[in-house]
C-alpha cells in the first residue's frame, strides 16, 4: 500500500502544479489602451495612514499569492527602499511567436522597473530579443519600451504566454511530495524489518490507523482498502502543505484555487470511474419512486455529481484563505495604530488565532479526506434487492 502512496504522490504533485501553472494565452482586442494617467490629472497628496494601508495590503498580498521567486523577508532601507531577502526560482515560459525561455528569476528583478496607471510598480525584462513584463505575478508580452498597454479600467491588455515557472507554490508541493516520499518511504523499509515503528513511523503510524479505522472503513465499508492509498495521501498532502502555510515565509499553497481545484478533481474522476451500477442506476433511474419522479430525480441526482467536488474545493480554499486573512489583518493593524494598546492586545490575539490555525489545518486535512471517502462509499455501495436500493440513500 506504501508503493501505491509513492506513486500518488508524485502523480498529484505533477498534476497540480501543471494545472496551477497554466494560462490561457489572451488576444489584446479592441480595447482602449491607456499607457499612463492622464497628464492633467492632479494628484492628491497621500496621507501617512493611506501609505500604511496600502503597504499593508501589499503586506497581504505578498502572503496570499504566488511568486516567481521566494522571498523569507522584506527589509526597509534607510532610503525607503525595499531589500527583499530570499533565493530566486527558475523562470520557464513559451511564446508562441518565440519559443521557450528560461532564466533565473533573478533576471527579472533585474531588469527596468516601471509603474502602471496606478502607480504600482513592474518590472520589464528582455528574452530574445522580446520585451517582456513581469505584471502581479503574470509573464505578458511588452512594447519595444518594455511599457504595458491598460484598458479604461486600469487592465493590462498584453498578450500573456504559457507560463511553466517553478514558483513558490510548485516549490512547495515538490518539497511537500518529497518528504511525503522521505517519511512513508523510511517506514516502509522499517516495516520489512519489523513490525514494530521506529523513528517517524513512531509518529505518523498513529495518523495511518486514523484514516484507516476513522475514516476509511466507516465510510467506505469492505472496499476501503483500494482507496486507502490516495486517502492517506491526499490527508498528508493538505496536512504538511496547511502547515507549511503557517510559517511566516507567504507559503499558501491550499489558498490556492487551482491547487483546490485540482484535488476536488481528482477526487471526483475516481468516484467516478470506480463506481459501480448501482450508483449509476440510482443517479439515472432510482429505484423505489414513481417513474415521472425518476426523470426529476435523475436531474438532480446528476447536479450533485458536480456540486460535491465543487463543495470541496470551494471550503478548502475559503477556509485556509480566510484564516490567512485574518491573521494578517491582525498583524497589519500594530503599524496601522501604533499606541501601546494595539501593541498588547493585537499580538496576543494573533497567537491565539494562529493557535486556533493549527487545529484548522488538521481540521480541513481531515474533512477533505473523509468527504472523499463518503463519495467512495456512496459509489461502492451494495444492495441486496431492489427494494433495498430505493432505502438505501
Amino acid at each position: 500500500m506504501l508503493k501505491r502512496v509513492v506513486l500518488i504522490v508524485g502523480f498529484l504533485s505533477t498534476f497540480s502544479s501543471t494545472f496551477a501553472q497554466h494560462e490561457t494565452a489572451v488576444n489584446p482586442a479592441t480595447e482602449t489602451a491607456v499607457s499612463a494617467p492622464k497628464a492633467h490629472e492632479v494628484t492628491a497628496p497621500i496621507s501617512e495612514a493611506d501609505k500604511i494601508k496600502t503597504e499593508n495590503k501589499d503586506f497581504i498580498d505578498h502572503h496570499l499569492l504566488d511568486a516567481h521567486s521566494f522571498d523569507i523577508m522584506v527589509a526597509k532601507n534607510a532610503d525607503g527602499t525595499e531589500k527583499h531577502i530570499g533565493f530566486p526560482l527558475p523562470v520557464i515560459f513559451y511564446d508562441a511567436s518565440n519559443g521557450l525561455h528560461t532564466m533565473m528569476s533573478s533576471t527579472i528583478h533585474h531588469g527596468t522597473e516601471k509603474e502602471d496607471a496606478h502607480g504600482k510598480k513592474y518590472q520589464s525584462f528582455e528574452s530574445k530579443g522580446q520585451k517582456y513584463a513581469l505584471y502581479h505575478e503574470k509573464i505578458v508580452k511588452a512594447d519595444a519600451s518594455g511599457a504595458l498597454t491598460f484598458d479604461e479600467h486600469g487592465h493590462a491588455t498584453n498578450e500573456k504566454v504559457l507560463d511553466l515557472s517553478i514558483t513558490k507554490s510548485v516549490l512547495m508541493i515538490l518539497v511537500t511530495s518529497l518528504l511525503m516520499l522521505w517519511i512513508f518511504g523510511s517506514m516502509a523499509r522499517n516495516y520489512k524489518k519489523s513490525l514494530v515503528p521506529s523513528g517517524v513511523g513512531k509518529i505518523f503510524e498513529p495518523l495511518v490507523l486514523f484514516v484507516r479505522d476513522e475514516i476509511a472503513k466507516p465510510n467506505i465499508g469492505a472496499n476501503y482498502k483500494k482507496y486507502m492509498s490516495y486517502l492517506l495521501t491526499v490527508f498528508f498532502f493538505i496536512l504538511f502543505l496547511n502547515a507549511f502555510g503557517l510559517m511566516p515565509f507567504g507559503i499558501n499553497v491550499t489558498g490556492n484555487i487551482a491547487i483546490t481545484v485540482s484535488l476536488a478533481l481528482i477526487t471526483f474522476f475516481v468516484t467516478q470511474f470506480t463506481a459501480n451500477k448501482h450508483y449509476w442506476k440510482h443517479i439515472f433511474w432510482m429505484p423505489g419512486v414513481p417513474v415521472p419522479m425518476k426523470f426529476v430525480m435523475a436531474a438532480i441526482e446528476l447536479l450533485g455529481i458536480f456540486i460535491k467536488p465543487f463543495s470541496l474545493l470551494v471550503r478548502l480554499f475559503a477556509n485556509m484563505t480566510a484564516g490567512h486573512i485574518v491573521i494578517m489583518t491582525l498583524i497589519s493593524l500594530i503599524y496601522l495604530y501604533k499606541n501601546w494598546i494595539a501593541g498588547t492586545m493585537f499580538p496576543l490575539l494573533t497567537l491565539m488565532l494562529y493557535l486556533i490555525e493549527l487545529l484548522v489545518a488538521f481540521l480541513q486535512a481531515y474533512i477533505f479526506t473523509m468527504l472523499s471517502a463518503v463519495y467512495f462509499g456512496m459509489a461502492n455501495e451494495e444492495h441486496g434487492h431492489e427494494g433495498e436500493e430505493g432505502m438505501a440513500h
